[in-house]
Formats: C-alpha cells, structure tokens, sequence
C-alpha cells in the first residue's frame, strides 16, 4: 500500500512568495518595535510594526547550517499577520489544509541532497521546486491527514501554552513574596512600622486596597511585620543572605570521550548538555538526545544527579534553566544546584530566573560568554525561614505537577505523531485506522 499515493515536485502544488521578503536589520528593527512577528530561518527574531504576510504560509529554511540533525528541513507553519527576512522560502498550498499537508510531507524528506553550494550548503528555489514529496490526489485525504496530524500537534501546543501559564503564575507568586515583599507590606503597614522608600509605591496601593493581596491570616503570619537593611537592601526582619554556594550544592559536568565507545554504546544514563535544554517545551528534564553507559558515568566527577536538581546552562547560551524528573549527568555547558539543605528546587528555580541578569553579568569569556561554578557560587541568596519555603513548596509543586503530566503527555503525543506521519504521508496506512488510534490516545 507504501506506494499508492503519487509523488509530485514540490513547486507543481505550492504558490512560492520569496519576492514579497523583505530582510531589515537589527537598526532598522529598533525603529520599528510593533506586535507583528519578524521570522528568520529557525523563528522569531523580533516584533516589528508592520507586516508582510496575512494568512497561514509554510516557511523553509534555505540556509543548510540550520538543518535539522535528522537531515529533515527546518520547517515553520505560520499563522496570522507576520514579517520575514529573506533566510526562509515562503510557501503555501492551494488550501490552508493543503499548506499543512505539505507541511508534514516535507517534514519527511531528507533535504540534504536537493542543497547546493561547496562553501555554504543552501537551498535555492530552483532545487526547493524540484523536492518530490506524497500527495494523494485526492483532497479530502490530504485534509483528513492534516487534521489528525495537527489534532496531535495542537494538543502539544496546548500543553506548552498551559505549563508556559502555570510556570509564570508560579513566578508571580514568587516575586510578590520574595521581590516585592507583599506581605511584609501589608503586616508593616498593619503594625505601624516604616516601610522603605524603595516599596512606598507598593505600600500606597495596600494602603487604598487593604484586602487586594488575597492571602489568609494564617499565610500572613508567616511574614514579618518589619524590614531591616542588608546588602541586598532592604529585606524582611529574620531572613538571612547567604552565598548561592552555601545554600544549595553547586557542580558542573563533563564529556566522557566520545572516542571510547565503552562510554556511549548501549548507555542507558541519561546525559544532559544546553542543546538539549534548548529543545525544551516545559522546565523539566524527562529524558535526554544521548546517553552514557555506568563507565562513561564514571568519568564525571558529579556522576548522575538526583531528581530535584536545578540546571542552568552556563554558556552557549547561559540561561537555560530546568529540574530534572529522572537522574541525569550532565556536561561542562552546565551548572547543577542539588538542593540538599532547607532552600528546596522550586524555591532555586525561581531565584535562579529572577536573578538571570545579575547571573549573566557575572560571567566572563572572549568567545563566548560563560560563567564559571566559582562565580556563580558566590552570587547572594536571599534566605526565607523554613516555614514559609515549605509553605511556598506546598503550593508550587502542585503547579509543577500539572507541568510535568503535561509534559509527558507532549511526550507520548510527539511519539504517537512522529510514528503515524511517515506512515499516513506514504499511505502505509489509512486515516479509518488512525482514526482509531487517536481517539484512544486523546
């Protein structure tokens, strides 16, 4: 059945919209911030004030260096009003549902072969034209494909937009206790005591909305009613500061030589590096790209570290952040902070992201930037009491759970789907059959 459904040349079913790019520079965007998204090769570069686009478009990189490691295109499906430069062909079908057919008929293709060029590998239009991809003639095929195929991809999506909210409602919740020092406010104000000039604007608004913070008695008790000075500033009465390095454990990693095949061949220990942080759609780690036998584990002095670590990429870029939900070792782009004393992971976690400036403006490096475990250790910590961490745990890690069964979920979804598109775009099997399959797994 692989070989019922005809192939075509790509530019015999698609409208090609590379005249209407038009590439601005990093200036030329400054002067124009707007809410319409700038689009490079690999995504959004920017916002800018104006649009070229208007309408769902498939966008394929041209540049080689930005293929993906499977030797499939970098593909973007787009939606809505939006700008490109001139590092990504613009295309679309003779449908929206044909655009998003051929767009998971191209994610099938190796692109390799149909790039030119000896110094940079590219994909120009005349050869883009020439990919030969599956497209059954008939349409309500390629519409009843792409609909079980985006049915699995917008459910991901809506786990990623879910986990993006709850991650940020957590963060919220961390910056007023533990930035702004809401509830410090409200119980100074309560008891009569000064509140620093740096939170009278805060101060103000609980003065004229004494109940607008929404938090129980109870929660407010634990809070301190004053603030004393510190060298952070201005923090709550009792709460400590402490070098990162003496609250949580901090350790880096290492590559096991990738020449000695005892250390990767049958591995089965996960082994973390900032790429695969970066393919990230939820801030925790539940498996990784590549994996290390017990002898490559071995070979770095941290070894596998324990589920409820806190890892930040430390260069290439530095700011990945993420906790681990299995033990993994980790390589030299990462520094790992293993909460083994009252600061828990969820606490880290949050601290780490709302210190990212102060974190990255303490880093060195000619190349590239990095920073090193020592100066990351010695970065100041803010140290609540015990009570109100736990507190904060209780709360949060209902959150995070939510975000990791989501997770997982994307998981089996991105697995379900990348087993069924291959075969649906072939023909290989049927959309009654799969059909079947999704209603079981959505």
């Amino acid at each position: 059945m692989g070989g019922e459904w005809r192939k075509v040349q790509l530019g015999n079913v698609v409208q090609n919209f590379d005249s209407l790019r038009i590439p601005l520079s990093r200036r030329e965007r400054k002067k124009r911030p707007g809410p319409y998204p700038y689009y490079g090769a690999t995504g959004i570069m920017d916002y800018v004030d104006d649009y070229l686009f208007d309408g769902l478009y498939l966008l394929i990189a041209e540049d080689g260096s930005v293929e993906r490691p499977d030797g499939k295109p970098f593909l973007q499906l787009v939606n809505g009003r939006f700008w490109v430069n001139n590092h990504a062909h613009v295309l679309r079908g003779e449908t929206d549902e044909d655009t998003r057919f051929i767009y998971y008929a191209l994610s099938t293709v190796a692109i390799r072969p149909y790039m030119s060029g000896s110094v940079q590998a590219k994909l120009n239009q005349h050869n883009l034209n020439r990919i030969h991809i599956h497209y059954p003639a008939d349409r309500k095929e390629r519409r009843a494909i792409a609909r079980i195929l985006g049915t699995l991809d917008d459910k991901i999506e809506l786990n990623r937009r879910m986990n993006e909210t709850l991650e940020t409602m957590a963060q919220a919740l961390f910056k007023s206790w533990f930035v702004d020092f809401d509830p410090v406010v409200v119980n100074a104000l309560k008891a009569g005591n000064p509140v620093p000039e740096k939170f009278a604007e805060r101060a103000a608004h609980y003065r004229e909305n004494p109940g607008a913070l929404g938090l129980s008695e109870e929660t407010l008790r634990l809070f301190p009613d004053r603030f004393v000075d510190s060298e952070l500033g201005p923090i709550p009465a009792g709460w400590e500061v402490k070098a990162i390095g003496e609250a949580v454990t901090c350790v880096g990693g290492a590559t096991p030589s990738t020449k000695n095949p005892g250390y990767w061949e049958g591995g089965t220990n996960p082994f973390l590096t900032p790429k695969d942080m970066a393919s990230l759609d939820a801030p925790v780690v539940l498996d990784t790209e590549r994996h290390i036998t017990d002898a490559g584990v071995a070979r770095i002095s941290s070894r596998r570290l324990p589920v409820g670590t806190v890892l930040l990429s430390s260069r290439a870029p530095i700011g990945y952040l993420a906790i681990n939900e299995v033990p993994v070792s980790i390589n030299q782009g990462i520094i790992a902070m293993i909460c083994d004393g009252d600061i828990h992971e969820y606490y880290t976690y949050f601290w780490v992201k709302e210190n990212m400036d102060i974190i990255k403006g303490k880093a060195g490096g000619t190349t590239f930037a990095e920073i090193s475990k020592r100066n990351f250790r010695s970065i100041s910590m803010l140290m609540p009491s015990s009570t109100l961490l736990e507190r904060f745990r209780s709360i949060v890690e209902v959150v995070f759970a939510v975000i990791i069964e989501n997770a997982k979920s994307s998981r089996t979804l991105a697995a379900l789907r990348d087993t069924l598109l291959p075969k649906l775009i072939s023909g290989e099997v049927r959309v009654p059959d799969v059909e079947k399959i999704l209603e079981e797994a959505l």
